[in-house]
């Protein structure tokens, strides 16, 4: 019963973070192609100016670049700790519950071996 409960806690524990991880990726996906369009703008609007206003227009294309390149390295640093510790949880499931991994492996290439051997 307490190995129920504890795979249980670890599976909701696994969907959780994993929605999480979704999440953060769509926002980050928003964040840079709002980022770039911002950044491609500015720098069209550059290439026609010359002078002092091409150089500050230029100069802030290149800080929403460096912000951009900034938040992307955040978030692989995120995923990359999220994904450790859903690879964690993994490992702990699958020790809590050796034999129901067992079955869940077999049943998935049984899945798959008939869906391929139909083609």
């Amino acid at each position: 019963m307490l190995e129920s409960i504890r795979a249980n806690a670890n599976a909701a524990r696994a969907k959780a973070t994993a929605a999480s991880i979704d999440g953060k990726l769509d926002d980050a996906g928003a964040d840079m192609q709002t980022l770039v369009k911002d950044a491609q703008s500015l720098l069209t609007a550059a290439a026609s100016l010359t002078g002092t206003k091409a150089d500050e227009l230029r100069e802030r294309g290149m800080r929403m670049l460096d912000a951009a390149l900034g938040k992307g390295s955040q978030y692989k640093d995120q995923a990359m700790v999220k994904g450790k510790e859903l690879a964690q949880s993994a490992d702990v499931y699958v020790k809590d519950n050796p034999w129901r991994t067992v079955a869940v492996a077999a049943g998935a290439g049984l899945l798959l071996g008939v869906l391929l051997g139909r083609k």
